[in-house]
């Protein structure tokens, strides 16, 4: 029987920190209180120590493009980023079209994953076709949601009967939300910096646009209807009323649009091209409005790691896609937190509880007993400068690299287990 006891740390129970240990047996939480013991004993004096972080976005290429990253890199991205739980996106080569495929890429995760990584399935075949595939027979074969991501539904009767049958399924879509006929071979966001650059721009109303027209469907079908990167204004205040309207609607953003505009890309650098792009500061501004009203739900990274072959060529030639697992914290900590612009709590539930909560995640996000002891603790006193020496990923195409930021992950547990922990000059745990 395996007995750990974090103690000494401030440990976020529900919304407000506490001096408490934790117990763990047996990969749960079995207690929390004081004067604790346990074989085992992990030394969090001066940290934090919160719910495992969940990331609703993350993108693996395993099977088919492991050259980018795989299963084995990407969880060790998480885990040194505080994250316990990834939800995987099904842009791989092939794309896993059927429950058998579906059923194989959700053992590899278990087998591979160092963290716990739940799998999304495509809603057509293909992620492009009009095709639906078999959202029973996959969620069955252990797909947790749906997700065309990396392409938008084109089509609104494709969209509407997907929604129809998700329904009955009881999966939540999550949508990349993208009009082809308005994103045009787009690059960069459609602005003053895609004029400066000779760029072509890609405008607000290629996202906007598709929003408007599923928050329709999804007001018509009851589908759980789920906006991955919002990057706009307009979207943001789509979503504030449907909310208000009753619809079932949730949303995600990524740090790098909470904490970077089009006006940071100061020249060629592929690490800013992403997709949905950089938008304005009047975009930035109404995300994080959004955050604090809750309009928007979770923060969720986006994560799609590329080789550098990938990157190169310019921003007109290069791969969409940034990383961020082991960047996430640290840089929104550093920027919204040290800035006063949120709290600490309210930081650590958009990136944990709340994303439990969103997905349905019963047995995870909080520090409770009964729970997966699922936890992360952060040293929110270690000033550093981000570097790809330091990145587990097999990518390092961010363009955080370089930024001093006033937090770390010192440790990360999944199921009971250390996954990761850093280097200290007096290791935490004996």
């Amino acid at each position: 029987m395996q007995q750990t006891v974090i103690k000494n740390g401030q440990v976020l129970l529900g919304e407000h920190f506490e001096q408490v240990d934790v117990l763990v047996q047996n990969g749960k939480i079995s207690a929390i209180g004081q004067n604790l013991t346990a074989p085992q004993t992990i030394d969090a004096s001066g940290m934090v120590v919160s719910p495992g972080l969940i990331d609703a976005h993350v993108h693996y290429r395993e099977p088919g493009q492991t050259r980018k990253e795989d299963l084995v890199s990407g969880t060790m991205a998480a885990a040194h980023g505080g994250y316990t739980t990834v939800c995987a996106m099904a842009n791989v080569q092939p794309v896993p079209n059927t429950p058998k495929s579906i059923q194989q890429m959700c053992q590899a995760n278990a087998d591979k994953g160092c963290v716990r990584v739940l799998q999304y399935a495509p809603v057509t075949k293909d992620l492009t076709s009009e095709t639906l595939n078999d959202f029973a027979g996959m969620k069955k074969a252990g797909a947790f949601a749906l997700s065309n991501d990396g392409q938008g539904i084109q089509k609104a009767s494709t969209m509407y009967a997907a929604c129809k049958r998700a329904v009955k399924a009881d999966m939540m879509i999550a949508v990349h939300a993208q009009d082809n006929s308005l994103f045009d071979h787009g690059v960069i966001n459609q602005g003053p910096t895609a004029r400066q650059l000779s760029l072509a721009g890609i405008p607000a109303l290629s996202e906007s646009t598709q929003v408007a027209r599923d928050l329709l469907i999804a007001q018509q079908t009851g589908v759980h209807y789920h906006v991955c990167h919002i990057s706009t204004k307009e979207t943001v205040a789509l979503i504030r009323q449907a909310k208000t309207s009753g619809i079932n609607v949730s949303c995600e953003v990524t740090p790098h649009h909470l904490l970077l505009t089009e006006d940071d890309i100061k020249q060629d650098d592929t690490n800013y091209k992403m997709n949905p792009p950089l938008r304005s500061k009047a975009d930035q501004e109404a995300l994080l409005l959004g955050i604090l009203d809750h309009t928007i739900d979770i923060i969720a990274t986006d994560h799609a790691p590329h080789t550098i072959q990938d990157k190169a060529g310019g921003l007109k030639q290069a791969a969409f896609g940034i990383t961020g697992s082991e960047t996430a914290f640290a840089t929104l900590y550093t920027q919204l937190v040290c800035t006063k612009k949120m709290s600490l709590v309210q930081l650590l539930l958009l990136l944990s509880t709340r994303v439990a909560d969103t997905l349905g995640l019963s047995d995870t996000g909080k520090i409770l007993p009964g729970k997966r002891a699922d936890l992360a603790i952060f040293d929110l006193h270690f000033e550093e400068q981000l570097s790809d020496s330091k990145y587990c990923s097999k990518a390092n195409n961010t363009p955080f690299t370089g930024q001093k930021v006033s937090a770390r992950t010192i440790l990360t547990m999944v199921n009971g287990n250390v996954v990761y922990q850093a280097e200290t000059k007096q290791n935490n745990q004996r």
